[in-house]
């Protein structure tokens, strides 16, 4: 049976790019470039709660690490290595080299090697912990404290999908073969907009990767900020998976769902040609949904301008009672 050291020099072990140490001693060793900033970000999954046990594992190691270069793109950040934790319940070597495929080639396509971690045997269930690691200019920092009123707010991509292939799998909606196929992807194959995330620096005043849903989120920048947000629901970039739902479930997906893991930001209305540009050179889309406000609040629209009620909370591992 191999040993856990077999594990990593099998599954684990890349050539670390010049001037990096990395998997094989008590520490990483990278060099801070010269003017930048490093951005770190650790993000846990535990089986069963953010994923289910019979994900195909090449999916799992992708989604582990681009849970956390989504963090790396609200900054602006360029990605320069990471850490992998895992904690095994059982040894299948086929399960680690698919989840090592997976999570190595998304770290390949950003040029974020794997660079240590560690493993050890769990009790029960899988879990994961991944740490990445990013540069970026100090004052080109995205941040989430930058909006101010009269700013448009974006997002990237589109909403919805990955909350409804969510409820679809763990039973919430009735069985739906085809939703299911057209909103799979993406929940387990989130695409990380790390190369939006660096075109934006210099063009946005703030940014959040939306991992708990859109109202959650932008909340987190509105708090930081101190401003309002007024939000032209009609204008929200659906997923097209979710045409023909009753349509409580796709407010709910839309302005509540999570593991969206696409940009929300804010700009100077001044600046729209910008952050057109910006998105055109990353190959993303963006979609303006509203715009900031002095008075604080956040407001949804409906098609005939009024504020929509009942709006759907995001993702809370600990919700008040």
């Amino acid at each position: 049976m191999a040993s856990e050291f077999d594990l990593i020099a099998r599954y684990f072990t890349r050539s670390a790019p010049a001037g990096l140490l990395g998997v094989g001693d008590d520490c990483a060793l990278f060099p801070a470039p010269a003017g930048e900033q490093i951005a770190t970000s650790t993000d846990l999954l535990l089986e069963g709660r953010h994923f289910f046990p019979d994900v195909d594992p090449r999916s799992l190691g992708h989604k582990s690490l681009a849970v956390n270069l989504s963090d790396l793109a609200a900054m602006g950040a360029r990605p320069i290595g990471c850490v992998l934790g895992l904690a095994l319940p059982r040894l299948d070597e086929p399960w680690l080299a698919a989840f090592a495929d997976g999570f190595h080639a998304l770290a390949a396509v950003h040029g974020c090697p794997l660079i240590g971690g560690d493993t050890t045997r769990s009790a029960h269930d899988l879990a994961i912990s991944v740490t990445v690691f990013g540069a970026v200019p100090a004052e080109l920092a995205l941040r989430r404290d930058g909006a101010r009123a009269d700013d448009d707010i974006w997002v990237s991509g589109e909403l919805g999908a990955a909350d409804v292939a969510y409820r679809l799998l763990d039973g919430q909606y009735p069985a739906d073969p085809q939703r299911l196929a057209a909103t799979r992807r993406a929940l387990e194959w989130p695409e990380p907009q790390v190369a939006l995330g660096m075109a934006l620096r210099g063009v946005a005043r703030s940014a959040i990767d939306i991992s708990d849903g859109l109202l959650q989120d932008l909340g987190h920048i509105l708090a930081a900020s101190r401003v309002g947000a007024a939000l032209d629901y009609a204008s929200l970039p659906v997923a097209t998976a979710l045409d023909g739902m009753p349509e409580d479930q796709r407010l709910r997906a839309i302005l509540g769902g999570g593991d969206v893991y696409q940009l929300c930001f804010t700009a100077p209305a001044a600046r729209r040609d910008e952050v057109s540009r910006a998105a055109l050179a990353a190959g993303a889309r963006v979609t303006r949904i509203g715009r900031a406000t002095a008075q604080p609040g956040l407001t949804v629209l409906d098609a005939r301008g009024r504020p929509m009620d009942a709006l759907p909370r995001g993702y809370d591992h600990f919700p008040a009672a």
